[in-house]
């Protein structure tokens, strides 16, 4: 930019490049927004799409997804048939029909809707039921996270890329959910539930092979233990495993269609699905059950894909993984065509002779690293709810440099190996865990359909007739699964249901309390005059160094800190309430993140910073470093705003004759130069303060220690969750300093008592 240019020949007011010239040497961005409210900006980016930019990254990402993505799905020939057919096989084109339904349903499920659609619902590159949340919250208000701005909408990637076209539907759907406060809270619980059903999912996918049940708990064991190293090095090491083993069931499944019978291929005809339908009615039906089975793990592609990119799962998928099973399956069904007795245990009795014993190896450990597809989910989607304010309080390790969606949680990896084990050898047979699994299976892939065509119809604004096509063709086929599965609720099927229900009590109780703790704080904020009084009190005493006082509260001061200078009537010198909060986006650029605000009048020297974060950022490892490096440029840029409101200032006031008009404007000049000199004078004292107060004093850390009470007039349910539910999840998970990572020889913690 440059200033207003005016021509005298008297006391021209320094220019732009002058003043920076002659500022501290810190890196200077334009700012935006009011100035007192400022950050950066940076050109928009597409997220973890760019590593879709070279085909060997591309090829790369592909290999490694086949050890981490496709190990429950992958695995799926070994039970399918054993489950759809407990009873055994009625008629010879039962096994026709049968294969006729599985073919179409993975083509359409994991194939069309989850490879084809759903990836395409990814939030820069991030998948699951959170991510699809925050894509509609984004859009819509429809957010229960209290602690939104308007200046959030100002982050690059916030802002979706919207078709032009105008959709009457999807503006009565975007005002009705507004209005709604049952439809927000509606639409937090439907993804709360498809995201415990994803973690009960990750329990239930290795106790499926139970007829190793007791090899699987050793191998199990030590999958958990080397979570720790992260997706990268795991899918490294599993990836020729599974390749080994996707090659080896596509190439029995040829061998077996040439063998025994070329005639099933007849299969693809749907008529032998109506015909199957007909022979045993509701047989049939409840039989879907056991079909289904073939697309566990389908919600591994979506909850994954953060893991890797779009691009690399779609090349996985459909250049090996769906090929292998389309193979494997005809492959056992032409088995069955000839040997229908064998359906307990099709997969074993159709694999050649000489093949049995590598097959049996190989399939151990496939069988055993099919959860690793649903773990490394689980870490996903617990990221994301935990950044949400949907989770408690646990550690977030991200384990690769290069790809920010790979994470490991350590006290997540340790619930789940407890859990398996458990439900590994705790259930005696097949069909029970397949009831189980079933149902966990259809309920994750049909809430995701729910979430998806809210986004068809807002978001992307697809063509009704292609909506209603989902609908009537993929959302109709889930549904039918979901009420056969539904049929076996009594034989094992209650059991990922009662994991969801304690997963989903968990997360509700913490956001709801979350919430009403920070209205709690808006309500009874402190107000501009009072901290006024607090900070000019004359028994306040300005103590060296600068104090971090951690908040919630973005949108004004605490109460609590109130309650901590009424106690020690001290401040230091630099006040900075740090708040930290998460956005509804992945990942929020390092130049964005950082939001100042000067809590005026300015001699108080006090500050506001809310830290904004994806839901998939880490916090940095240098924090207070970055933070006092972002401090010092507001208060340059903040200074360089107040320069330019002076020279537009000086420009307006031209006016009447060029002789008076000289004359005023080095009268204006004058006055505007010392005005400059003022400023540039009492920011270069500011900086030097704050590097002061770092480099020689240090840092003090302020925490509230809040303990939430229920008021006396709350009902019983509201006492239940607040001092009992909400007190026992607190007490027994990380406090706010273990997760910031916060050193104790400088912290200080203040404690307070809040009556909700």
């Amino acid at each position: 930019m440059a200033s207003v240019v005016v021509q005298t020949r008297l006391d021209i007011p320094m220019s732009d490049d002058q003043f920076k010239a002659n500022t501290p040497s810190i890196p200077l961005r334009k700012p935006y927004g009011s100035m007192d409210l400022i950050s950066t900006k940076t050109p928009p980016h597409h997220g973890r799409h760019s590593k879709d930019t070279k085909w060997w990254v591309v090829l790369n990402l592909a290999f490694q997804s086949i050890g981490i993505v496709y190990g429950d799905i992958g695995t799926s020939p070994l039970y399918v048939y054993s489950s759809t057919f407990s009873n055994g096989i009625k008629h010879k084109d039962d096994v026709l029909g049968v294969l006729s339904l599985v073919f179409y349903t993975l083509t359409l499920l994991p194939m069309i809707k989850y490879v084809f659609i759903v990836l395409r619902a990814t939030d820069n590159g991030e998948g699951g039921t959170f991510a699809l949340y925050s894509l509609i919250c984004r859009y819509a208000k429809v957010s229960l996270i209290p602690n939104q701005q308007a200046e959030d909408r100002q982050v690059s990637n916030y802002t979706l890329e919207l078709p032009s076209k105008r959709l009457k539907l999807a503006s009565v759907l975007k005002s009705s959910l507004e209005k709604s406060k049952f439809a927000k809270l509606f639409l937090l619980l439907i993804t709360m539930l498809g995201t415990s059903m994803v973690i009960g999912d990750s329990i239930l996918t290795p106790s499926i092979s139970d007829m190793i049940a007791g090899i699987s708990i050793v191998i199990l064991v030590f999958l958990f233990m080397i979570q720790r190293f992260g997706t990268s090095k795991v899918g490294y090491t599993f990836a020729p495993i599974l390749s080994l083993w996707f090659i080896l069931i596509g190439g029995i499944g040829f061998y077996n269609i040439i063998k025994h019978d070329t005639t099933v291929l007849k299969a693809i005809n749907p008529i032998y699905i109506v015909e199957y339908f007909i022979r045993n009615k509701k047989d049939a039906w409840v039989s879907l059950g056991g079909v289904v089975l073939c697309t566990t793990g389908g919600e591994a592609l979506f909850a994954d894909v953060g893991h890797f990119s779009v691009r690399s799962i779609q090349v996985s998928m459909c250049s090996m993984v769906y090929p292998a099973l389309i193979l494997a399956y005809t492959g056992q069904s032409a088995y069955l065509r000839q040997h229908p007795d064998s359906a307990s245990d099709a997969f074993f009795k159709s694999v050649p002779g000489p093949m049995y014993w590598p097959m049996f190896v190989v399939s151990i450990l496939a069988s055993v690293i099919a959860s690793q597809a649903m773990i490394s989910g689980t870490f996903s989607v617990v990221h994301q709810s935990l950044s949400l304010g949907c989770f408690p309080r646990v550690k977030v390790v991200h384990t690769s440099a290069n790809h920010e969606g790979q994470v490991y949680i350590p006290e997540i990896n340790y619930f789940l190996m407890l859990a398996c084990v458990g439900v590994t050898s705790g259930f005696k047979t097949t069909v029970k865990i397949g009831n189980a699994y079933g149902i966990a299976v259809v309920f994750v892939m049909t809430l995701t359909s729910a979430l998806l065509v809210l986004i068809m119809i807002m978001i992307w604004k697809t063509n009704i007739f292609l909506i209603i096509l989902y609908v009537v063709t993929i959302g109709f086929v889930e549904l039918m699964y979901l009420s056969s599965v539904l049929y076996k609720f009594t034989l094992g099927g209650y059991l990922p249901l009662a994991f969801s229900a304690f997963l989903m009590t968990v997360m509700y109780v913490w956001n709801n309390v979350y919430r009403r703790k920070y209205h709690y704080e808006l309500d009874h904020m402190i107000s501009p005059a009072r901290l006024t009084e607090i900070f000019t009190n004359k028994n306040m005493s300005r103590i060296p160094g600068l104090a971090m006082f951690y908040s919630e509260l973005v949108q004004g001061i605490p109460p609590i800190f109130e309650h901590y200078v009424s106690n020690v009537p001290a401040l230091h010198s630099i006040i900075v309430f740090v708040s930290m909060k998460s956005l509804h986006v992945n990942k929020v650029p390092a130049e964005e993140r950082y939001f100042f605000r000067r809590v005026e009048p300015r001699t108080l020297f006090a500050f506001q910073c809310a830290v904004r974060y994806g839901y998939n950022d880490v916090r940095e490892v240098a924090f207070e470093e970055t933070l006092i490096t972002r401090l010092k440029e507001f208060i340059q840029e903040e200074t360089w705003m107040q320069i330019q409101t002076l020279s537009i200032g000086g420009k307006m006031t031209e006016s009447g004759r060029e002789s008076d008009r000289e004359i005023e404007h080095n009268e204006i000049s004058k006055a505007k130069l010392a005005k400059e000199e003022k400023l540039r004078e009492i920011m270069e004292q500011e900086i030097e303060q704050v590097e002061k107060a770092w480099e020689e004093v240090g840092i003090v850390y302020l925490i509230g220690q809040n303990e939430v009470i229920a008021s006396k007039e709350s009902n019983v349910m509201k006492r239940i969750l607040v001092d009992y539910a909400y007190n026992l999840l607190r007490r027994n998970l990380r406090q706010s300093e273990a997760v910031f990572d916060i050193p104790h020889k400088r912290m200080l913690k203040v404690g307070m008592t809040y009556q909700l």
